[in-house]
């Protein structure tokens, strides 16, 4: 069991596969952070905390020389000696806001539970992982709080969760509710974040802590673009293959907290959850409130490992479903092939020319249903467009499997346009406060998913239209953030709710969605990757990663996203030149090799390529189906940073490593430049492996410490090459 507790000393040790967690019972009554690093066989208290008397801090007991102030605490609070930021906030009826959680009890249980309403990690059988929950209580107004530590034994995996439960006679108000606190006992960290805009997501920001409160956050309704629920902790020697890490993965779509703190001591806090900002949640007596889980990961071999930690445990314990293990279909998609403007005709002529090159999946973009000839009406009426599809989804959907093809379609239902039906007869079903303005974003609003009509109906519309036409591929879309953030069937006191049940009703339709069509491969989209996150990929194990289809701007794309995310949940498409977005021309042979290191798609009128073209692409849709397992299921090492320079170099391996494909990509020529090679990584250094279509074999070990030359044949801008290696 990978949880021990010492009677003895209060000590609690969690151990994953080569980790070790340590806290201790403090006084009988506080938890105290003792370790977080390597795998300790026992620990005896070498290193332990000193309590040292400080000047001008404030003592919770007299005659005791400690300080809150000064303890590393596992869930702090506010108000009672540790002026630090807590990790929670209670309101009482008598407006005070302080509270005293004390230890009362704990548990260790073999397995994992689910969480209520929320999505988050989970198992397969019992001994994949093991339980801690640790009771506190404040006796005073009888509120008890339930930590959950889970371990997953053969992973460097802990997940964090928190329920709060109101067990006496008076209404409590949440003001500030994280899943997940750890007080470093120094501050020698850099913080790692993915910051972005929306066609420009998951840059990798990395710099050294100070003094004072660093905070990722987002207030945007959703996870969003600008901002990742993930952080990550570095030692400042720490590279992608050396080094400690720590990082934090918050799985949750909506507003996030993600805050560093150094105090006066040079000590660091870190703290994630749902964000405090505009929150507070009534809590009545005999309710419960439970927090989103964050997925802890730490590695001592560097950000590489701590990535591939990530991708394992969220490709296999936190995508479901009939698709989670299976490869993923190569798909054409109409939208910038044709935008609006489309009818049956057209689209059957594209999906003929991408069966004639080997594509699998047909994909039906905005523009189907209602009136929706532009942007500005329909959003709301889901129901189909006659003029464009005269047979309706139904006849389209079957000539698509006529031709051997799948048929996926493009959905936005969290939205209503001014301009629909919808709105007509449910203006008061969108979000929005009385009186005010109703800003709009894309010529839309929000419907208002905390409450359950609105959810029923939702599940409704979709479900009408996935059970009337034989659909493979659900794209989910979302192309606004939240404004006036408010719902006319909350009371005054619960307007605060709204952006935290909104994320609850949303959670529930995608449940009930994606259970009722269990066969049907879900991709979640925000305008692009503005809901990249965990939360989304517990219901749809892949997101389109960002509208932004340029290969050169989706080399630092796809790399960010790599920090957190597996190869299988990247879409990655080939799109026309000059790109649509930032209008730069590539090659076709670049954007294909881009485009192969996640799920390979098409976006351009295939109708409209040359023959030499289309033999090009037809080339690479079978090269891709002969690596597509390796892609999806290898894993994912980075070479070269396009943060860092010029040129930008990763692999896959086949997890027995027996197979490897490794991509170069150098955006710009430089006259007279030096030869390069790049060294290889993840391979058996005691194999022998032989490049495909040459004739000479090389150890792994030579591979990855002597390396391979870059063709010095390359000329011109963005230029692309591919190593395929097998083992013989």
């Amino acid at each position: 069991m990978g949880i021990h507790y010492d009677l003895t000393n209060q000590i609690f040790h969690l151990q994953s596969k080569n980790t070790s967690y340590i806290f201790q019972l403090f006084e009988s009554k506080y938890l105290k952070h003792l370790y977080w690093g390597k795998k300790l066989r026992h620990y005896a208290g070498s290193g332990k905390l000193q309590i040292v008397k400080r000047t001008f801090t404030s003592n919770p007991e007299q005659g005791k020389d400690y300080s809150l102030d000064t303890l590393p605490q596992e869930y702090p609070c506010y108000g009672t000696s540790d002026f630090r930021n807590p990790a929670y906030q209670i309101q009482l009826e008598n407006g005070s806001t302080i509270t005293d959680l004390r230890y009362y009890s704990h548990r260790i249980f073999s397995g994992k539970k689910k969480l209520e309403g929320l999505p988050a990690t989970y198992i397969e059988n019992e001994n994949e992982a093991t339980t801690l929950e640790i009771d506190l209580i404040d006796s005073l107004i009888g509120l008890k709080v339930i930590l959950t530590y889970c371990v997953y034994e053969r992973q460097n995996v802990i997940t964090r969760s928190v329920r709060f439960q109101n067990e006496g006679k008076q209404k409590l108000c949440i003001l500030r509710a994280l899943s997940m606190n750890v007080d470093f006992q120094d501050d020698n960290y850099d913080l790692i974040h993915l910051p972005g805009a929306w066609a420009r997501e998951r840059d990798i920001v990395r710099y050294p802590i100070k003094l004072g409160a660093q905070l990722i956050e987002s207030r945007r309704g959703a996870s969003s673009h600008q901002q990742n629920p993930f952080i990550a902790l570095s030692r400042k020697e720490t590279n992608e293959d050396h080094g400690d890490v720590y990082g934090f993965s918050f799985v949750y779509s909506g507003n996030f907290l993600a805050q560093v703190e150094v105090d006066q001591f040079r000590t660091t806090r870190v703290s994630m959850g749902i964000n405090p900002f505009d929150f507070t949640w009534k809590l009545h007596p005999n309710e419960a409130f439970q927090c989103p889980e964050v997925v802890m990961v730490y590695s001592s071999e560097g950000i590489g490992d701590m990535s591939r930690t990530y991708h394992s445990l969220y490709r296999k314990r936190l995508a479901r479903g009939y698709h989670r293990d299976k490869e993923r279909p190569i798909l054409i998609n109409n939208w910038e092939a044709t935008y609006f403007k489309f009818n049956e005709d057209k689209l059957l002529d594209i999906a003929k020319a991408a069966k004639n090159v080997g594509i699998e999946l047909f994909v039906l973009d905005d523009g189907w249903f209602g009136k929706r000839d532009n942007a500005k009406t329909s959003l709301g009426d889901w129901y189909v467009h006659k003029k464009k599809l005269p047979n309706g989804l139904d006849g389209l959907a079957k000539r698509i499997h006529g031709i051997g093809m799948k048929f996926g379609l493009w959905f936005e239902p969290e939205m209503i346009s001014v301009k629909s039906e919808l709105y007509l007869k449910h203006p008061d079903w969108c979000l929005h406060v009385p009186n005010r303005n109703r800003t709009e974003g894309r010529n839309q609003l929000v419907l208002d998913l905390s409450r359950k009509d609105v959810c029923d109906e939702i599940i409704s519309m979709v479900s009408n239209i996935l059970a009337n036409a034989p659909i493979d591929y659900v794209k989910w879309d979302m192309n606004r953030h939240m404004t006036e953030i408010g719902s006319a069937k909350l009371p005054p006191e619960c307007q605060r709710e709204t952006a935290h049940r909104y994320m609850l009703g949303l959670y529930g339709i995608l449940e009930e969605i994606t259970t009722k069509f269990p066969r049907v491969l879900f991709e979640s989209c925000s305008g692009g990757g503005g809901r990249f996150d965990p939360g989304m990929l517990y219901y749809m194990p892949q997101t389109w990663t960002s509208d932004n289809t340029d290969a050169i701007s989706r080399l630092k794309i796809q790399y960010g996203t790599s920090i957190v995310y597996p190869a299988i949940s990247i879409g990655s498409h080939v799109s026309a030149v000059p790109n649509h977005q930032v209008h730069r021309t590539t090659s076709l042979e670049l954007r294909g090799h881009v485009a192969q290191s996640g799920n390979l798609g098409y976006e351009l009128d295939l109708t409209k390529l040359s023959t030499a073209e289309m033999e090009k692409v037809k080339a690479q849709i079978k090269f891709y189906k002969e690596i597509r397992f390796l892609i999806q299921f290898g894993s994912f090492h980075r070479i070269l940073s396009p943060f860092e320079g010029n040129e930008t170099a990763w692999m896959f391996v086949s997890e027995n490593q027996s197979e490897a494909i490794v991509f170069y990509y150098r955006i710009l020529a430089e006259p007279n430049s030096p030869l390069k090679k790049i060294l290889l990584k993840g391979l058996n250094p005691k194999k022998e492996y032989q490049i495909t279509g040459a004739l000479n074999s090389y150890g792994g070990d030579e591979l990855m410490y002597s390396g391979v030359a870059v063709p010095s044949n390359l000329r011109g801008d963005f230029q692309s090459f591919i190593w395929r290696f097998r083992e013989i």
